[in-house]
Parts: structure tokens; C-alpha cells; sequence
């Protein structure tokens, strides 16, 4: 059975810089995860695989978040990843409606709706780097290519896919970027433009069976390339007790105990994975105790 993985490798005349990934599992993972209905997982899945994408970018120890906000029913799609292939994210309207375009395809891009994408990059400095365009189509991918197009000023092309089964599961997800290296030659360029050209479907590519490696195969065909990295790819929290418990005695011992009061419990849901905490009052106790000795 294939696994999702990365991979980021070069082509051997320095010109060409690529990514790929299957995410198909992660996908699921997190339609599951969010109870997402087909425009929702489409858009969700195709941010989690570019947020993949910008991770496997940044250096090892760093990572990025992706934020999507339209004015689409959907609302906004926030993504994190880093280096090794871990991806957690949510949409604040999974519940969308069925939404289909003119060809008869899940509509992500009326979904989105106008607005902006901005990428954070935690580089282990102080203020993390922003970077911030407005969304050209909605469809992500293009919104990606004109990220890395415009903000760091590197010609790229991003491909991102979906594919949503009758049941609501994801039956294959994945994508790609591709980024021209300042010294690439116009034959390059060239060569590159027609296979691109001749890629109608990532997700297919995927359904197909094709491994990352393989998919570059057809991307980069007439140029040798050498894989640099691979990495494992999952939808995985950061999400602990510990840390929603940190977050709860944030509420303040008033708040909190009026929580308490009213409901019998304290309960907080991560965003990201939509797993529930429940603190009953001896548990608050504990950690209003805590507290006051940490401070």
C-alpha cells in the first residue's frame, strides 16, 4: 500500500528546484478529524498538501502556518507544517454546502471567495517572517504560484489535488511546486512550460498510483534529477492535556469556575484536530493549584 511522503529534489543542471507529495492519508485524517462535507475537504486538503509544500522549504527545527481568509462561505482555512511532514489544520466553516462549478467540479474557488493568503514563517528569530498577497482565483494553487511569484520573487508553479469519494472520504491528494533557479536557461523554461502543460490532474496522477517520485518523472520529463529529501508525511496536533490545561488556567480562576459551575465541567476543543478536553473540578483544582505555585 502506498504511503504519503515528500520529497524535494533538483534537477542535475542546477535549473530546476521540486517538491512533491502524496497526502492522500493526512486528507482523510483530517476530513475525519473535522467531519468536513466535499468543498470543504477539497479546499482543507489542498491547503494541508501546499502548507506540506512550504514546510518542506524552511529549514529543520523551523516551521510555517498558511492562512487563508476569503469572503466565500468557507471563511478561513489556517494550516501548519514543518520539516518533517507533520500538517494539522481546520476551516471555519466545514460544513459547506455542495458546491459545484460550471464543469461540473467541487466549486473551491466560490467557496474561498476574495481575500488574502499570508504564509508566517517561524525562522527561530524574533519576529517571524510574514509574507501576505491577495488571493488571485481562490483555487489555492494559483494563489500559491503568485505567492512565490510576487512575494519571493521566484518563478514557480504549484500544482494541488483533491479527490473527494462518494462515501465523503479523500480517494487521493497531492501536489507539487516547481521553482526556476536563477540561472535557468530559456530552453529550460521552455521544456518545463510543455510538460507542465501536459499535466490535467494531480489527484489523478495520484488515484493512479503514481508516487511522488514518478510524478516528477513527468513534470521534469528530458531533464535528470536527483532526490534531496524525503520525509514522511502525516495530519498530527501539538495538542496535548497539558498544553489545553495551560490554555484553561489562561481563562483566569473566575471564568474558570463559573465554567465549572454552570456546566459541571471545563470542556476545550483544539481547532486543529477537533479533539475534546474535558476538566472536571477536582482537575481545575489541580491546576488553579499549579498556578499559584508557578507564580
Amino acid at each position: 500500500m502506498t504511503q504519503d511522503y515528500i520529497i524535494r529534489a533538483m534537477t542535475t543542471n542546477k535549473e530546476i528546484r521540486a517538491v512533491a507529495v502524496r497526502s492522500t492519508d493526512a486528507v482523510n485524517d483530517a476530513q475525519q478529524a473535522h467531519q468536513t462535507t466535499p468543498v470543504a475537504t477539497a479546499a482543507l486538503g489542498r491547503a494541508l498538501t501546499g502548507g506540506l509544500i512550504v514546510g518542506n522549504l524552511v529549514k529543520s527545527g523551523m516551521e510555517i502556518s498558511l492562512d487563508i481568509i476569503g469572503d466565500g462561505p468557507l471563511k478561513r482555512i489556517i494550516v501548519n507544517a514543518n520539516y518533517k511532514g507533520e500538517v494539522r489544520g481546520y476551516v471555519s466553516n466545514p460544513n459547506i454546502d455542495f458546491m459545484k462549478n460550471e464543469v461540473g467540479k467541487l466549486d473551491v474557488a466560490k467557496a474561498v471567495g476574495k481575500g488574502y493568503l499570508t504564509i508566517k514563517k517561524d525562522l527561530g528569530i524574533r519576529e517571524p517572517y510574514t509574507g501576505s498577497v491577495p488571493l488571485i482565483s481562490g483555487e489555492i494553487a494559483e494563489d500559491l504560484t503568485y505567492y512565490f511569484t510576487k512575494s519571493e520573487q521566484t518563478p514557480s508553479a504549484v500544482g494541488l489535488g483533491v479527490l473527494v469519494d462518494t462515501d465523503l472520504s479523500v480517494k487521493a491528494a497531492g501536489g507539487f511546486l516547481i521553482q526556476l533557479l536563477p540561472d535557468a536557461s530559456e530552453e529550460t523554461i521552455s521544456r518545463l512550460e510543455e510538460n507542465l502543460a501536459e499535466i490535467k490532474s494531480i489527484s489523478s496522477l495520484i488515484e493512479e498510483g503514481l508516487t511522488p517520485e514518478e510524478i516528477l518523472e513527468k513534470i521534469l520529463d528530458g531533464f535528470e534529477f536527483r532526490v534531496l529529501e524525503k520525509a514522511d508525511v502525516k495530519f498530527q496536533c501539538k495538542c496535548n492535556r497539558d498544553r489545553i490545561a495551560a490554555l484553561a488556567a489562561s481563562l483566569g480562576e473566575e471564568e474558570i469556575k463559573e465554567i465549572l459551575e454552570e456546566q459541571g465541567k471545563v470542556e476545550i476543543r483544539c481547532h486543529f484536530c477537533n479533539q475534546s478536553y474535558q476538566f472536571g473540578e477536582e482537575d481545575i483544582e489541580e491546576i488553579l493549584a499549579k498556578c499559584k505555585e508557578e507564580n
